[in-house]
C-alpha cells in the first residue's frame, strides 16, 4: 500500500503504523524497486540506513528486496543519525536511503534520499521514484514479509555488506572543528528519544565535557516528549535541566538528530538564526568573501552579520534539498535554516546537527564568557516564531495576504511580503498539511501588528 500524498516535495513521510496507514511493507517493496530504477543501480550499490521508529526494520527489509529484484545490493548501516547516512555516502560515493520521519509523530515512518557523496536527490528523480512506486503498488509486485506481527521488526535484515560506521563519523566530525584546550563544560543533551541517544556518546564522550542526558534511550513512541524542537514546549525540559544543573549549554535534537537547538545557561533558547551567524563568522574567519546561504524566511541579522565579515549572502527556498544544491552551486562554506538545519560545506554541503553543535561548544569552551554573552553582540529582531494552520485552500489564502499588506511580494517561496524594517512569509509546508506563518521586524508591536493581521486571513480560510 502506498498512498500519493506521502510524496513530499524533499522526501517521504506517511503514517505507517495503526489506524489511518499511507503505507506498509509492501509499499516500501514498490519504492525499492522504483528508486532502482531510477537510479540506475542494477549491478550497483548504495547504503541504507534507518532510525528508531517502529516498523523501520521491516519497511528497509522490503526495501531491499525490491531493489535486489531490480539488481541492485545494498551496504546496510543499521540505526543511524540521517546526518551519519549522510557521512557514509559521501565516504563511500555510494546514493543514500535514510528511513525516518524526523521529527514527525511516533505512527510517521519515512524516506530520505541522496545521491553520491550526499548530493539532494533532484525533482525529477524524486518524481521518478513516486511515479514507479506507485505503479509499481498498482500492478500488485508486492513482497510479503513472511515474519509474525510478534517478531516483525525487531532485527535488522541481513545485507552483503554491513558497516557500524559510528566511530568513523565521530572521527570526521572532530577533524572539522578545534577541540583542542577546551575548558570544562557542563552540557544537557535531549535526544528526545531520538538517534542523537546514540551518536551523542561516541562525539562528545573523548572531549572535556560532563553531560547531563535526557531522553537517550532510542524509543520511536516518544514516550517524554515529541522530538520536534521547533515547537517550544519540547524545549522546556533542557531548559529546566540546564537551570537545575547549572549548565554551561544544552543542545536539543530532533528525531533523526539532523537538527540541534540551542539553550543558553540561563536556559533561554538561542534563535537559530543566531547560531547561523555565530558559525557564519567563524567559517568567514578562515575564508573571507564566502559565500553563505540561507533560507528566505532567515533573520536579516544573518545577513547583515555576513556582510560585516566580508561574506556573501545566497538566499534558498526552504528545504534541506533546495539548500544543498544552493551550497553547491555557490561552494558556500556554510548555510542555515530557521529550523535550526546547517549546512557544511566540508560535510558534503549536507545538514548536520552534530557538526553545529561541535562549533558552538568549540567556541564556548575555547573562550571564558557564557552563552548568552556570545549571542549579546549579534543583532536582534523580534520575530513571531513558525506559526502553523491548516487551511481549505491554501492558494486563496497566500493570495490575500500579497494583497493585503502594503510592500514588496514574492512568490519564489510561497508568499513573502517585505516592508521598511519588516517581513512576513506565509508558505505551505514540505512535510505537513500545514501553512507556516513567521513574522519579522525592527519592533515588537510592529511584529505583533503584522502577525496578528495575517493570523487574522489565515483564520479565515480554515
Amino acid at each position: 500500500m502506498l498512498e500519493p500524498q506521502i510524496f513530499k516535495s524533499n522526501d517521504i513521510r506517511g503514517v505507517a503504523w495503526g489506524p489511518g496507514a499511507e503505507w506498509d511493507a509492501a509499499g516500501a517493496h514498490a519504492l525499492g524497486r522504483a528508486f532502482a530504477r531510477a537510479f540506475g543501480l542494477s549491478g550497483k550499490r548504495y547504503a541504507i540506513g534507518r532510525d528508531m521508529r517502529r516498523l523501520g526494520p521491516e519497511l528497509c527489509r522490503a526495501f531491499a528486496a525490491g531493489a535486489a529484484a531490480e539488481g541492485a545490493s545494498a551496504l546496510g548501516v543499521g540505526l543511524v543519525s540521517t546526518d551519519q547516512l549522510w557521512f557514509v555516502s559521501g565516504a563511500t560515493g555510494l546514493p543514500g536511503v535514510q528511513f525516518t520521519a524526523s521529527h514527525n509523530p511516533g505512527e510517521y515512518n519515512g524516506v530520505k534520499f541522496c545521491l553520491p557523496g550526499a548530493a539532494p536527490i533532484t525533482p525529477e528523480l524524486m518524481a521518478a521514484v513516486k511515479d514507479g512506486a506507485l505503479e509499481c503498488d498498482a500492478d500488485g509486485c508486492r513482497w510479503q514479509a513472511g515474519a509474525s506481527a510478534d517478531d516483525r521488526g525487531e532485527a535488522d535484515p541481513p545485507f552483503a555488506e554491513e558497516w557500524d560506521s559510528l566511530p568513523d563519523y565521530a572521527a570526521k566530525l572532530h577533524s572539522l572543528v578545534d577541540l583542542d584546550g577546551l575548558r570544562r563544560l557542563k552540557v544537557v543533551v535531549d535526544a528526545g528519544n531520538g538517534m542523537a541517544g546514540l551518536t551523542t556518546p561516541a562525539v562528545l564522550e573523548t572531549l572535556p565535557i560532563d553531560v547531563v542526558g535526557l531522553y537517550t534511550d532510542l524509543d520511536g513512541t516518544f514516550p517524554n516528549h515529541p522530538a520536534n524542537p521547533l515547537d517550544p514546549a519540547n524545549l522546556v525540559d533542557a531548559q529546566e535541566a540546564v537551570r537545575r544543573h547549572r549548565a554551561d549549554l544544552g543542545l536539543v535534537f530532533d528525531g533523526d538528530a539532523d537538527r540541534c537547538f540551542i539553550v543558553d545557561e540561563a536556559g533561554e533558547v538561542v534563535n537559530p538564526a543566531l547560531v547561523t551567524a555565530l558559525i557564519a563568522e567563524r567559517a568567514l574567519a578562515r575564508e573571507p568573501g564566502a559565500s553563505v546561504v540561507v533560507n528566505t524566511i532567515t533573520s536579516r541579522a544573518v545577513r547583515e552579520v555576513v556582510e560585516a565579515n566580508g561574506g556573501r549572502v545566497v538566499v534558498s527556498p526552504v528545504g534541506h534539498t533546495h539548500i544543498k544544491a544552493a551550497m553547491a552551486a555557490h561552494n558556500a562554506v556554510f548555510g542555515g535554516e530557521h529550523s535550526a538545519h546547517y549546512y557544511f560545506r566540508e560535510f558534503w554541503y549536507a545538514d548536520t546537527g552534530m557538526l553545529a553543535a561541535l562549533n558552538v561548544v568549540s567556541l564556548l569552551g575555547r573562550g571564558a564568557g557564557p552563552m548568552s554573552q556570545l549571542v549579546a553582540r549579534l543583532p536582534h529582531y523580534p520575530q513571531s516564531g513558525e506559526i502553523n494552520s491548516r487551511v481549505a485552500d491554501a492558494a486563496c489564502v497566500k493570495a490575500q495576504i500579497a494583497q493585503a499588506f502594503d510592500g514588496d511580494v514574492s512568490w519564489d517561496d510561497g508568499v513573502l511580503v517585505s516592508g521598511e524594517g519588516w517581513w512576513l512569509s506565509v508558505r505551505e509546508s514540505n512535510t505537513e498539511p500545514l501553512l507556516r506563518l513567521n513574522v519579522e521586524a525592527d519592533d515588537t508591536a510592529t511584529m505583533e501588528a503584522l502577525r496578528d493581521k495575517a493570523l487574522s486571513i489565515i483564520r479565515e480560510g480554515e
